[in-house]
Parts: structure tokens; sequence; C-alpha cells
């Protein structure tokens, strides 16, 4: 997460204990609606405020007068979280303004929260120095009211956290709706009744993709009031017109609708204002960094205060912060699409195999790039022999992708130039000119020969190159992994004979070959990968060929795996079949 500062903030005065360094500490922190609490320049809480106590379950005897890392700053397992390495802390002592998302503290009832932080500076009087830490849970949008049900007005203080929560939530995404959610979400109940979002899409089209209401305590998203919008009228002075051309916030109301609409945006702002009630509303757009994407449109209906000009700097500076969520956003879906599709384009089609089923999967990185180097390839050698092979280039990025089709496409011609060669002996004369004519570091992979012999079954013939070993399920569930023949990976340099392994595979059986993407986790060992694997294959057995890789890949793929995945399947086919 990136430092956040906030413009025209420097030092906060802040509350009534005094810190160990002597120094008077004025106001009250009780005026923050978010917990908060003030610590010296040493890092040793001076106050606290009853949100703060009430979001640790502690009591203040517990909290003034300790280092605020070491008491409750902690790692997702509970320990400590080393001082050097502690961004918290490093803040608290350096005077910046700072904040961080979904990091654990220890509550007072010895579980674990999970909290986002923010951290600003503060002069406490001549000479006295120390900072200001807020806590709060990011999952959940701040819905207290006072006056009857009514919001009270944000302090300055409430503000700043306000935009230090939005950076944190719509930076902490590449989902374009899903940050559009978020900031309905940290909008709706705390500024208004409605969040309204406007986008313009790449053809300058305009679409309503989100309306949203609080009622009842909840939010609910209101379908019927989305969809297309007409377009952008060039010269029409009405708000929500001025504010997809790009122009300032503005207010509006009912009555700045009622007259005779100046284009068909100005009729559904009349029925919007109608269908939701709301009486006040303030209009603003939001920009990337080169164009305007959209605006966004808070309105009241239930509360007392109508907006006034003193809200739009807030506004502004909500929907600065969604334009650069929504650029990214918009900027790696784009990067994704492209990605994926030159990575899909690179995988090959399979062929047909006479009495053989297979299909393959690709499943793309969740985050980076999205495109790597994972690959599969299957196709036909001589009568009755096809050569299977499964890869993976070090690197996620658009190198490691080229890498893959340059290793690939010489793999096939030197297995093509050879057909009756052992898998061994196409894989060293792959291994020998790689680092010379290609741009790829090192990879793993597996090259096998399938061939049909005279007892009607299938033979399988491999060599494996560093990888993670085939596995071979039969069809009332026994399992095994194909750990024979297991040589070096690919790009060492060093020169050692590899071996061939030859295995008949049984009537019904199935044959799975994969990435490490499918059994790797930060969290587990690869034999813990690998067993899960193995399980699940097992319980999956008697499905049909493709509902059992879609299932294996849902079910065993590591839900904090980072890498892509490419998997190739076979099944032989069941006695009856065999001529």
């Amino acid at each position: 997460m990136d430092d956040v500062a906030a413009p025209g903030w420097g030092s906060v005065p802040l509350p009534g204990h005094r810190a160990r360094s002597g120094a008077p500490l004025d106001g009250t922190l009780e005026d923050l609606r978010e917990s908060a609490l003030a610590v010296d320049d040493d890092g040793i809480i001076a106050a606290v405020n009853g949100a703060a106590l009430s979001l640790l379950g502690r009591e203040a005897s517990e909290l003034v007068g300790q280092d605020l890392h070491d008491l409750l700053h902690r790692d997702r397992y509970g320990h400590s979280v080393p001082r050097t390495r502690c961004r918290m802390r490093k803040a608290l002592l350096t005077g910046d303004t700072r904040h961080g998302e979904a990091e654990w503290f220890a509550h007072g009832d010895g579980t674990l929260v999970q909290l986002s932080w923010f951290v600003t500076p503060y002069a406490s009087g001549p000479g006295g120095t120390g900072a200001l830490a807020m806590l709060y849970d990011a999952k959940q949008p701040d819905v207290r009211h006072s006056d009857g049900g009514h919001s009270a007005p944000l302090s300055e203080l409430d503000r700043l956290a306000l935009l230090a929560e939005t950076t944190t939530q719509l930076t902490s995404t590449l989902d374009v709706d899903e940050a559009l959610h978020r900031l309905a979400a940290l909008s709706v109940p705390r500024l208004a009744d409605w969040a309204v979002v406007d986008l313009l899409t790449e053809r300058d089209e305009v679409r309503r993709v989100l309306v949203m209401e609080h009622k009842d305590g909840i939010l609910v998203e209101r379908d019927d009031l989305q969809g297309p919008m007409p377009p952008v009228p060039a010269e029409s002075p009405m708000p929500l017109s001025r504010a997809l051309r790009g122009a300032a916030s503005s207010l509006a109301g009912p009555a700045t609708y009622q007259g005779p609409p100046d284009s068909g945006i100005a009729v559904e702002q009349q029925r919007l204002f109608t269908a939701t009630g709301m009486h006040s509303a303030v209009i603003a757009p939001i920009r990337g960094l080169r164009d305007v994407l959209g605006a966004l449109t808070l309105g009241r209906d239930r509360r007392h205060g109508a907006f006034t000009p003193a809200d739009l700097p807030l506004l502004e500076d909500l929907t600065r912060r969604a334009g650069l969520a929504l650029d990214n956003a918009r900027l790696y879906q784009r990067q994704r699409k492209v990605a994926e599709t030159m990575q899909r384009h690179l995988l090959p089609q399979l062929p047909v195999l006479p009495g053989l089923e297979m299909t393959a999967r690709y499943v793309p990185a969740p985050d980076a790039s999205s495109v790597g180097g994972d690959w599969y390839d299957a196709f036909a050698l001589a009568d009755h022999t096809h050569a299977l092979a499964i890869g993976d280039v070090v690197g996620h990025d658009l190198d490691a992708a080229a890498g893959m089709a340059q290793l690939r496409n010489m793999l096939r011609a030197f297995a093509w130039s050879q057909p009756e060669a052992a898998p061994s002996v196409v894989v060293t004369r792959l291994d020998d000119v790689v680092m010379h004519i290609t741009e790829v570091p090192m990879a793993t992979m597996i090259l096998a020969t399938l061939t049909l012999g005279d007892d009607a079954l299938w033979r399988l013939r491999w060599t494996n190159a560093g990888h993670p070993p085939a596995l071979l399920v039969t069809h009332d569930g026994q399992t095994r992994y194909l750990d024979e023949a297991h040589g070096m990976l690919l790009g060492t340099g060093v020169t050692r004979p590899r071996p061939d392994a030859v295995t008949v595979l049984p009537p019904q059986a199935t044959l799975v070959l994969y990435t490490d993407g499918l059994v790797e986790s930060p969290r587990h060992s690869i034999d813990h990968g690998l067993d899960r694997l193995r399980r699940h294959a097992a319980s999956l057995a008697h499905r049909p060929l493709d509902s059992f890789c879609d299932l294996l890949l849902s079910q065993v793929r590591p839900s904090d795996n980072d890498d892509d995945v490419a998997m190739i399947a076979l099944r032989t086919p069941p006695p009856a079949e065999r001529a």
C-alpha cells in the first residue's frame, strides 16, 4: 500500500493525558468517532478514546503507558511484528503520515482483529511531538448516527480518516465493479442516503452502473434505476451533464430538473429524483489521468440538512481518489484481457486420439500481468504415437510467455525430427540449445510419448526435467505419482544423463499433467499440495473428464496462489472399447 499524505494537514493538536515526555496533550480524543490513540515521540500510548477501547476490548489502564507496537501489533499467526519491518511503528517514530490495510492487532480477549490504520503527526505544545494513530475496520463502514438517525457532521479528523480509508479501499482492488461498490459503501450512510455512479464507456456512451440506497440499516442496490443513459449533450448547463463533460462539482435538487428537460439525461435525472425522494444532492466528475470517467452523485432524502458548497471539496477529494483507482482498474483489465488472449493463442489445439479422451485447462494468474510461462502441448509423431508435454518457464510476464512459445516450438521441431527417439534424447537436445538460441532463463517440463500396443493398451514413456510428477488415477480411485525418470530442469548448464520410464495405462485410467500453480502455496509445503491433489483426484475418478478437470481446479488450486496453472488430462477407454 502506498503512503498517503493528506493535503493541507500538518500537525494535529491532541488530548488530555500526559505523555511520557511530560508534554501536555490538549483537546480530547472523544471528539473523534473513529478509534484513536495518541502516542508520544517514543511510540508510547499517551491517550485513547472510548471507540478504541471498544474496538480493542481493553481498559484505558491496559493501554496508556504501553508501547503501541509491542502491545498490539501482530502478524496473522499472533506473533509480534518485527520492529524493523513495521511500517506503522516507523511512521509513529519518524513523523510521517501513512496508512495500511488489513493488519492484525491483539484484542483484549486474546483473539486477533484485522484492522486498517492511519498515522499522522501532531504537535502537543511548544517542543512536544507525537502522533495520532487511528484504527478502523475497513470492511465495516461507519454507520453511527445522531439526532434521531440523521448523520452528524464530520469533524475535520473524521474527514481525514474517511479520505485515508477511501484510498485504502479503492487502491486495494483492481476490479472496477468492486471499487465502485466500495466507494458507495464509504459514502452511504456516512455522507448521504443515496450514491449514484454514471460511467462513460470507451465509446463515450453513458451507463448508470450503480444506484445504492441506505435502507433499514443496510445498503440496497437498486437495479431498477440502473442501466444505459442517453448521450451527454454538448451544451447543457445541467449539473450531471456538466460533470460528465468534466466541469466542476455542483449542488442539485428536485427543482434543478423541474423545468422542461433540455436532454435525455435531464429526463433520467427527473426520474431519479422522483424515485429516490432526494431533496438535496451533490454531483462531481470522476476524472482519470487523461479523461473524464464518469460522475458521482450523493443524495439525501431523510436527513435534515441539505448539502452546501462547503461539502463540495470533500466530494471532489473522494472522486479524485475514485478516478485514479478506476483508471488503474480499467488499465489492468485491458492489459489482462490482452495478455490472456495472447496466452490462449499461444497454447495449441489438442489433437484427436482414437479411443482416448483428452482435455486441457489454462487458468491465468489472479494478479500481476495474468500471463506467464505455463504451457501444455500434444501432437502426433507417427502412427499410433503421440507426444504430450507440460512445462513452466521461470517468470510471470510477457518475457516468460515469449520464452514459452520458443521452447514449445523447438520441442516440436526436435521431436518431429526424431520421431523414434526416447523423450530423454529430445529433452537433452533441447537443453543443449535453450541457453544459446532462446531467451528462456530456466524451465521445467515433462515430455511423454503415448503408444498404442498390440494388446490394445496405451503405453506412456516419459522423462521429467524438474517438473512436478504426473498423476495416474485408476477408475476405482487408486492413485500413483509417476515420480520415476526425474532429472535436472532446463537451463542450468549442468550436463547429466536424463532417464526415461515406461508404464502401461490401465483401462479407464486418468492421467493428469499439471504445473506447480495447482499445488504450491506460500502457507504449505509442496508435499501438502501433492497430497491434496491426489485425494481430490481419487474422489473425482468416476466423473466425466471435463467435469473432473473443472472440479479439480476449483477444489485443489490454493486460494492464495498467485501463479497461473496449465493442466492436460487424458483418459483411456474401457475394456469393452479395446479392439
